[in-house]
């Protein structure tokens, strides 16, 4: 059973909080007139109101640590190493769409190490944690990625660019080879959520480009200690190693025997 320190306490309470608000929000979603505005405004107002409380409840309890936040940016913290990396609601349109596959992501970071991560699904009342060097953990049961050794049997996950973004193309070349290669492929729409699937073992891998630093904080951290591997994506989709920081241009993350069988074949369909 996994022993939180004080900062997970507080990043524990910080979500369960903002998360009664966000169920509260998203019961009403179904309610709003169907326009393309209305139920847009609404998603956008839960996010920031969600945000506020996550940003109250850590500021309150570490008022000298640092924040970057999706909404607000960034906030100069008096302590100069440490800064909590929030996304309120990760995966807003499938929240805008009544799709009940969302979650709150909270990293905490000290200089360029993170070293607490929580990724919470309200709806399906999944919170997954990790602490540098501590283990993963869904609720209180450890976190293992999966096992398997074959591409064919294994289930893949994306995010993707929008259609006329950079890296588009590279991203159907990749979508395609995956597809004939593997046993499926996802895109659910939430990166944060993706990243604690591969570390539960429900996907064997997992890859985006454009990604932002509060996607993905908490949950490079939650694949590592779960025993997988996260690996660099350079902005001309080719892959380097392991990596200490958070990316500036995207990940892959998968169980530890496929990462470089994935990463070849990323690159080769790009190649190609």
């Amino acid at each position: 059973m996994a022993v939180r320190s004080a900062d997970m306490n507080i990043m524990v309470r910080a979500a369960e909080k903002a998360a009664r608000a966000l169920l509260r929000d998203f019961g009403e979603i179904e309610q709003l007139q169907v326009s393309r505005k209305g139920p847009a405004d609404f998603a956008s107002a839960a996010d920031r109101r969600a945000e506020e409380i996550i940003y109250e409840e850590l500021h309150k309890a570490r008022p000298s640590f640092g924040f970057l936040m999706e909404e607000s940016g960034e906030h100069k913290g008096e302590d100069g190493e440490h800064r909590f990396v929030v996304d309120p609601l990760d995966g807003t349109t499938n929240f805008l769409h009544g799709l009940p596959h969302w979650a709150i992501s909270i990293g905490l970071m000290r200089g360029n190490e993170i070293i607490a991560g929580l990724v919470y699904d309200p709806v399906k009342d999944e919170m997954y944690t990790a602490e540098k060097g501590g283990g993963a953990f869904l609720r209180r049961q450890r976190l293992r990625v999966s096992g398997r050794r074959d591409l064919s049997a294994s289930l893949i996950a994306c995010g993707s660019p929008h259609p006329g973004k950079p890296g588009y193309p590279c991203f159907l070349a990749q979508a395609e080879k995956v597809l004939q290669t593997t046993t499926g492929f996802r895109r659910y729409g939430a990166a944060a959520l993706d990243l604690a699937y591969v570390a539960a073992g429900r996907f064997e891998g997992y890859f985006e480009y454009g990604i932002h630093p509060w996607d993905v904080c908490a949950g490079i951290l939650i694949v590592r200690e779960a025993g997988g591997r996260v690996g660099f994506i350079t902005d001309d989709r080719a892959f380097s190693g392991d990596y200490d920081m958070i990316p500036k241009h995207g990940l892959l993350a998968t169980n530890t025997v496929l990462h470089d069988e994935i990463k070849s074949l990323l690159r080769k369909a790009v190649q190609e």
